[in-house]
């Protein structure tokens, strides 16, 4: 069984952080409809979706990607790199699985959604929110359990995950004006649209990939790859810098 753990959008949300894009206004009554698609969304992917409560002091809170790592062996409570939203930690905490270990960073900062893991390798973005010393923290704690831990510059973009995701174990989706794609060598790479530059941001669960509804001209090129995208709609959640994997940590089956 798949799990993914959600948290209610807060209605500070239009307040929270801000790198890369102006603010915009935010429906919120808009913004609570698309989360609630969002989390419906992965429930008929095969996900047990568990949805923790909207915190109004907490503008960035709905992100809970990026204040926890979930492998299969274990859990890794984060710190993440912008300040505001290091309340966030110990109610996603409390919430996590207790069919496997949870262990917290030991050092430095790092947001959950710099980190892209495909099988064994785990890819570690180093942008405003995750630093050297996050990376080397979090090298020393996987490597026990196997993986490998490698740092990317992220010149262009919040997170890794904003400017690169895996579709499969082989191939990735990838904005390479913001990320190089010689740092994943060895892998099949798919470019997004130029006039969709956030559309790198996909989301797999239960075997199904989903994509940004902001981003048809991706979507079509997917299919013309051999996947079966299904469009999400989180314009909203965009103004916020959000994607579609910010909005939820996805817990694999142990084993």
């Amino acid at each position: 069984m798949i799990r993914a753990l959600l948290r209610a959008p807060s209605f500070a949300m239009e307040d929270g952080e801000r790198t890369h894009l102006e603010r915009s206004a935010i429906d919120m009554a808009l913004a609570v409809r698309q989360h609630a698609a969002y989390a419906a969304a992965l429930a008929e992917a095969g996900a047990d979706v568990a949805v923790l409560p909207a915190d109004d002091a907490l503008a960035d809170s709905a992100f809970v990607e990026d204040v926890a790592l979930a492998f299969p062996e274990l859990c890794v409570v984060l710190r993440p790199g912008a300040v505001s939203r290091r309340p966030e930690v110990e109610t996603v905490a409390a919430a996590l699985p207790d069919d496997r270990p949870a262990v917290r960073l030991a050092r430095g900062a790092m947001d959950g959604g710099d980190v892209l893991v495909v099988d064994r390798r785990v890819f570690v973005g180093l942008s405003t929110r995750t630093d050297d010393e996050g990376l080397a923290a979090l090298a020393e704690t996987l490597r026990p359990q196997g993986y490998s831990v490698e740092g990317v510059d992220v010149p262009g973009a919040l997170h890794l995950k904003t400017a690169v995701t895996a579709l499969d174990a082989e191939t990735l989706a990838i904005n390479p004006l913001w990320v190089d794609p010689l740092a994943f060598a060895g892998f099949r790479t798919l470019t997004v649209a130029e006039d969709e530059p956030f559309a790198a941001n996909t989301l797999t669960v239960g075997g199904r990939l989903f994509v940004q509804a902001a981003a048809p001209r991706t979507a079509e090129r997917l299919a013309a790859a051999g996947y079966a995208p299904i469009a999400l709609d989180i314009r909203e959640f965009a103004k916020a810098e959000a994607g579609l994997t910010c909005l939820s940590l996805i817990f694999p089956a142990t084993g």
